[in-house]
């Protein structure tokens, strides 16, 4: 008889008291919720123990890879379950991870369809859906040490899609969404220049141009609407703001002021 494995879902959070108690609630039926508090200054942490969270406090900010690293420690559960404080589990996806945890098979990860709300709609197009992210995983796989756009090191297990959706509620807000959309853009650019990498004026605008047609006519955005338009606008923006932040770095260094 297969004994049902025990599910820690891991965040990690920085003043999300606006947030926090909606996503909080969506996965109340696991055995265990870990919260990293990034230094906040709201209420995001006593919300999180009215909830049932564990709540662990960290000063510095290494980066989101090596900070869900950090809050996986705290966990003690057989699979692991990570999650944002902008996520939501829906009751479909909680059936498919109760599945999992009565039927556990061996060297196997999960990956989870969200559906990513942005100015009002839910996206079914511009490559935001199904979006499949890797987020239940046995507790001995970890993140990687990337500062932006982390991702589980699943080294070869077996990936299974699962059912159900985790609804991510990406941007309420254009403005905030584009500060956080700035700051990624920053720390991949200083990422990349530790590793040694460089672009050239002609790699920035090439980049920057087949972002925008790639999301809204290769990933069909222009089926979203004026949001997928905009959104096309959005990722072009991004990924002119990483490439040229980039450029800028590698100059600054060759003439000597970094």
């Amino acid at each position: 008889m297969t004994v049902r494995q025990r599910l820690s879902v891991v965040m990690i959070a920085k003043d999300e008291a606006g947030l926090i108690a909606d996503c909080l609630a969506s996965v109340s039926w696991a055995d265990e919720i870990i919260l990293l508090d990034s230094g906040s200054s709201d209420n995001t942490a006593d919300i999180a123990r009215q909830h049932n969270a564990q709540v662990y406090h960290s000063e510095g900010w290494p980066g989101y890879g090596l900070q869900r690293q950090h809050a996986q420690q705290y966990a003690t559960g057989d699979m692991i379950l990570m999650i944002d404080a902008d996520e939501r589990v829906t009751p479909e996806l909680r059936a498919a991870i109760e599945q999992v945890l009565e039927h556990p098979q061996p060297d196997t990860v999960y990956s989870i369809a969200r559906r990513n709300l942005f100015l009002g709609r839910f996206m079914r197009h511009s490559g935001w859906y199904p979006d499949r992210v890797t987020r239940l995983y046995p507790r001995d796989y970890h993140y990687n040490d990337n500062q932006v756009h982390e991702s589980l090191d699943s080294r070869k297990a077996q990936v299974i899609a699962l059912h159900g959706d985790l609804q991510h509620l990406t941007c309420r807000d254009f403005s905030a969404f584009q500060r956080k959309q700035f700051a990624y853009a920053e720390a991949w650019a200083r990422q990349r220049h530790q590793q040694g990498k460089g672009c050239s004026l002609f790699s920035i605008f090439s980049h920057t141009f087949s972002a925008f047609l790639k999301t809204l006519l290769l990933r069909a955005g222009f089926l979203d609407g004026r949001q997928g338009w905009i959104l096309a606008m959005v990722n072009a923006q991004y990924t002119f703001n990483k490439y040229a932040a980039l450029w800028a770095l590698n100059q600054a260094a060759e003439k000597g002021s970094l």
